[in-house]
């Protein structure tokens, strides 16, 4: 299997070292048995939890020492089997070398553990766990950690999968019903997203917090009150809004060493009712606060039923649901669905995103005192370059004219059988200004046929005319990405007939060429089957399909001799078999995950392994496309055969002649001849040209995914 999100051997990761988190270059981890490797997009930083980490790598030895005596003890046991020295080393070798943080991450799976079921590659997913869903590009997190994050939602929102699932949990524990009152101590993360899972349960809520922009945002995301104990009497105030009963319960979310707040939130607290404990508070409690109310006193194990079990989280042993109905899993999963479904709005809180070079800064933010921001999440998208789109602006070039002047470069059979007939028929949008070829008399010949302006052997006469606006290329295959990119750097809008480059290196002058500032003209190149009347068919009931799909495409090529040049410069996958990728791109509207392949082993030379190939691509939203292409087949079946199924149902394209459908209604077509979407692709062309459309025919990460995918197959 080729995965095109393999990971490299070092990565980028944030280390806790001595008050700071510093972006560091470590081993990239391996997929390990009963875990699911993910390439991070965002991770969530908890501001608590996190903050008090870093704090304490600021400590010298002595002060870690009189704040966990826990570990003293264990570093004297050590001491004891193994000496002084030793044991200095050791201490030494854990403060210099830093401390793994984050626990709340989103990405895609890219490698399955042995003994891992319910993922697959490809799938976005989130992840949680202290250790292991780190701030990390690449994480290796067990199974029961990792939750399918619902269709196109938002991967940043999904990164905040953890916090949701331990404020989700407290509300859980908290239990109360529909029009029973709650206090929520603490206006920070948990506490803002159990306010409106409060809210969402039908509980009147009162939030306390002494910072008051948190108290408005508090407000705006549907709080009943809200009280700052700084400027209010607290236990005044809920009295009075209870009408003396005191509420049902307290969910206490803040983090403080005082025990103050502990016992004020048990005095606010109706006889028999709760305190739950999410946060972290002082422990020292009252009798009295407690035991003439006959109070409650809960705490919330964070995530939920499965935390800190080893057997749960380690090896993947989930709880009956019929017994354990919200596992930690259970309710991430189920806060992901709310925030997807826009029950939870977390948009309000995410109040800034760092790369992970600047995740230094990131959580220096956490610490401006009245400015800090509630939420921070850790940006990895840049790191992969993988959607050219996102950062560059793709602006249109128009034309004066309402009529495109076209040149063809490149008088090959093709584009003298298909495009300039396709051409000569759409006078109303094109006009053939010149056609050049490196043979004169092919280009007159093809010139006069066509009724061209002018024909030349000279490439720079076409790049130099100023009236030509968009260069046609259909050279052989080794040419099309120099000449298509001397094209684009002259300013013209660039077709370029398949393939759009034969190798990486190729390929990545075109892509640099649109990573640099400034306008830029259309490139388009010659996928044309999803143009075609059939795709567009498919497309209106894929479009609406439920789960992923399952699409069969068989190329039956026919058989080529090897010494034909059609094997050379990427061969027959890079120069035809792009055609099938990109169109299975066009159906699941989604980037790719990973690629498996295979080629047949010949007995003899007569036939080759290269353009024999079984190919199956897993893109990202859970589809999966098989293409069968090779020249062994018999001549007396079509060329071209697919089938999609989805829900259920199913289409079937037979040599883009004929269109049938099963278990749906489709307008079925039937032609006497093949369509395969040639004139269509030149009048989307024009559309985009014109500017009547704001999208390029094909965007360019598509055109860039499919012909990294060739070179992949190829390899």
């Amino acid at each position: 299997m080729f995965n095109l999100a393999a990971k490299d051997t070092q990565m980028k990761q944030g280390i806790v070292k001595k008050g700071k988190v510093l972006a560091e270059k470590i081993p990239t981890p391996n997929t390990s048995e009963g875990s699911v490797l993910i390439q991070v997009s965002y991770s969530c930083i908890s501001a608590g939890t996190e903050m008090s980490s870093v704090n304490t790598s600021k400590q010298s030895l002595v002060q870690r020492a009189l704040n966990s005596p826990e570990e003293v003890k264990t570093a004297i046991e050590f001491a004891k089997a193994n000496g002084i020295v030793k044991t200095i080393q050791r201490v030494k070798g854990a403060l210099d070398g830093g401390k793994q943080t984050g626990y709340s991450a989103s990405g895609v799976v890219i490698g399955i553990g042995k003994g891992v079921t319910g993922f697959q590659i490809g799938d976005k997913v989130a992840a949680a766990g202290a250790g292991i869903a780190n701030h990390a590009q690449f994480i290796d997190v067990p199974q029961n950690l990792v939750m399918h994050v619902p269709k196109d939602m938002d991967l940043k929102k999904a990164s905040t999968v953890t916090l949701g699932g331990i404020a989700l949990q407290g509300v859980r524990r908290i239990d109360l019903k529909l029009g029973e009152s709650c206090v929520v101590v603490g206006a920070g993360i948990l506490g803002l997203l159990a306010l409106q899972m409060l809210k969402k349960s039908g509980v009147q809520v009162i939030v306390s917090d002494i910072d008051s922009k948190r108290l408005e945002l508090a407000k705006s995301l549907g709080a009943d009150l809200t009280i700052n104990p700084l400027h209010e009497d607290l236990l005044k105030t809920v009295s009075s809004y209870s009408g003396g009963y005191g509420v049902d319960g307290v969910l206490f979310t803040a983090a403080t060493s005082s025990s103050k707040p502990l016992s004020e939130s048990f005095k606010m607290c109706r006889k028999k009712g709760k305190v739950v404990l999410v946060g972290v508070v002082g422990m020292e409690i009252e009798r009295g606060d407690i035991y003439a109310k006959e109070l409650d006193f809960l705490i919330s194990t964070s995530y939920g039923p499965g935390r800190y079990d080893s057997n749960y989280e380690e090896k993947g042993l989930d709880y009956p649901y019929a017994y354990v109905r919200w596992t930690e899993n259970r309710n991430m999963t189920e806060y992901l669905r709310l925030v997807h479904q826009n029950q939870i709005n977390v948009d309000k809180l995410i109040h800034a995103t760092y790369t992970i070079e600047k995740i230094t800064e990131a959580f220096e933010s956490l610490q401006q005192g009245e400015n800090k921001p509630i939420m921070v999440l850790i940006d990895y998208t840049q790191e992969t370059n993988s959607d050219l789109t996102s950062k560059v602006e793709l602006k249109v070039k128009n034309t004066n004219s309402s009529v495109v002047n076209v040149s063809l470069v490149g008088a090959g059979s093709f584009a003298i059988g298909m495009h300039l007939p396709n051409i000569q028929s759409l006078k109303e949008k094109y006009n053939l200004k010149a056609v050049m070829n490196r043979t004169g008399f092919k280009a007159k010949a093809v010139a006069d046929q066509f009724n061209a302006e002018y024909a030349t052997a000279n490439f720079e006469d076409i790049i130099n005319d100023p009236s030509i606006d968009l260069v046609l290329i259909a050279t052989r295959h080794d040419s099309h990405a120099e000449l298509a990119l001397k094209s684009l750097q002259a300013g013209k809008h660039t077709f370029v007939e398949k393939p759009l480059a034969i190798n990486q290196e190729e390929l990545d002058k075109i892509k640099d060429f649109y990573t640099q500032p400034g306008e830029k003209p259309v490139l388009m190149t010659g996928f044309n089957r999803r143009f075609s009347v059939f795709a567009a068919e498919i497309k209106k009931h894929t479009s609406k399909r439920i789960n992923p799909l399952f699409i069969q495409y068989r190329m039956n090529a026919g058989h080529i001799p090897l010494d034909q040049w059609v094997h050379e410069h990427g061969g027959r996958i890079v120069g035809e078999a792009c055609h099938l990728i990109d169109l299975m791109t066009f159906f699941t509207e989604s980037k790719i995950a990973s690629i498996s392949v295979e080629k047949i082993s010949p007995n003899n030379s007569k036939i080759g392994s290269s353009d024999n190939v079984s190919i199956v691509l897993k893109y990202e939203d859970g589809s999966v496309c098989n293409i069968q292409y090779f020249a062994v087949g018999s001549k007396l079946i079509s060329k071209e055969y697919m089938e999609v199924h989805f829900d259920e149902k199913t289409i079937i394209l037979d040599d883009y002649k004929s269109l049938k459908g099963y278990g749906l209604k489709i307008n079925e077509i039937n032609l006497s001849r093949s369509n395969k979407g040639q004139k269509e692709e030149l009048i989307s062309l024009y559309e985009t040209i014109k500017g009547t459309s704001n999208n390029w025919p094909i965007e360019l990460w598509d055109m860039i995914q499919t012909t990294e995918i060739t070179f992949a197959v190829q390899q």
